[in-house]
């Protein structure tokens, strides 16, 4: 639900890219809803080795999404596992990482600025004058500095985001997932989802739940939040004697690693106001269609966003903010074994129709997938 415009802001943020190993167009539109609260992250150099992408869908309030889309791919750049080689642990540790940050006067400062709260010709936040004390010198492992001011204590943002994540490198795609924003991937026209929607009447969701003190109402946590897994969302991590993992709301991302091979297409990570007017299959269909006549990546992301706008508020699909990343994939990796061609033939398994078990029979038959922290 939300508050909605009288009419649609249908203006659109794009932007495309690309470098030796992939191409990419993206797309963003406040569209019905009375803010935008979506966020991106596009960076096809992230290292000389690594692509990374990752969309961002606020609730609450826009500043949860922000935040990670200027954090969270520094994160998985500075944790020690990055620098071996795992991907998977280092985006794993960046997603608790968002909640660990956004904590105390630090925390607190960085979010009223992205939230524009802050006066920048006078300096003044929520009209308190406020400049570091102390503590500016005393880094964390990571660089995140600790200050000291009015709001020390400040246990992080009410508003929360889904983030998903999908990193690049050489033949390994690695994609990283909390909440109900998707990854796509196209292997010779069919669809395969990457990554779960976590939803609160999942049966392992549901349990985390219960047994961190919460409830579902009316397919909401608490009666209030229609995800299960965010980054933020602090009211619903107050179990002290519970790890970050099992409160009742949590940050843990499903991560699943892929080897790409030939017959991969592109990939597409969208935000659930994508998902709630097309299915995966439908999706990638449409952009198959689109690219017959179209090269501008980020002119299909807004066909798209315009095709799943509703012509009114009636019904609330296709009402939601909406945003969109397409990655093509240059074809410089390596061919597919017989065995993942076979298995390139199996059907699409769609989310939404089969929450339990079928992302991961989605996945494994791609071939060469791993599947961690659930």
């Amino acid at each position: 639900m939300g508050i909605y415009l009288s009419t649609p802001k249908t203006e659109k943020f794009s932007e495309d890219g690309e470098n030796d190993r992939v191409r990419y167009g993206l797309s963003s539109m406040q569209g019905w809803r009375a803010a935008m609260e979506d966020a991106h992250a596009a960076y096809p150099d992230l290292d000389e080795s690594t692509s990374f992408f990752g969309v961002y869908d606020g609730h609450g309030g826009k500043v949860v999404a922000k935040f990670c889309a200027k954090y969270l791919h520094q994160q998985v750049l500075k944790h020690e596992a990055y620098a071996t080689g795992d991907i998977g642990a280092s985006v794993h540790r960046a997603f608790f990482r968002m909640d660990e940050m956004m904590r105390g006067q630090r925390g607190w400062r960085e979010l009223a600025i992205l939230g524009d709260k802050i006066d920048k010709f006078t300096g003044m936040i929520e009209g308190l004058i406020w400049s570091p004390k102390g503590g500016e010198g005393i880094d964390q492992d990571d660089d995140w500095a600790i200050e000291e001011g009015p709001h020390s204590d400040f246990s992080g943002p009410t508003s929360g985001s889904t983030a998903c994540v999908a990193i690049l490198r050489n033949n390994q795609l690695v994609v990283a997932n909390a909440g109900d924003s998707r990854c796509v991937i196209s292997r010779k026209g069919q669809a395969y989802n990457l990554s779960r929607d976590h939803k609160p009447d999942l049966e392992a969701e549901k349990e985390r739940i219960l047994k961190a003190g919460g409830f579902i109402h009316a397919g909401r946590v608490n009666g209030s939040l229609n995800l299960s897994r965010a980054i933020g969302d602090m009211e619903f991590k107050k179990t002290k004697l519970l790890p970050a993992e099992k409160q009742t709301v949590s940050a843990n991302p499903d991560i699943n690693t892929v080897e790409l091979c030939d017959y991969d297409d592109f990939l597409v990570l969208a935000c659930d106001g994508i998902w709630d007017c097309m299915s995966s299959q439908m999706l990638v269909d449409f952009i198959h269609e689109q690219l017959r006549s179209e090269t501008k990546l980020s002119v299909i992301c807004e066909r798209i966003l315009d095709r799943c706008l509703a012509p009114s508020t009636a019904t609330g699909e296709g009402c939601d903010n909406m945003t969109m990343i397409l990655v093509q994939f240059k074809k410089s990796i390596k061919s597919a074994s017989p065995a993942e061609l076979q298995s390139s033939h199996s059907k699409s398994v769609d989310i939404k129709s089969k929450p339990e078990g079928g992302q991961e029979k989605a996945v494994a038959a791609i071939g060469g997938a791993t599947k961690s922290s659930t």
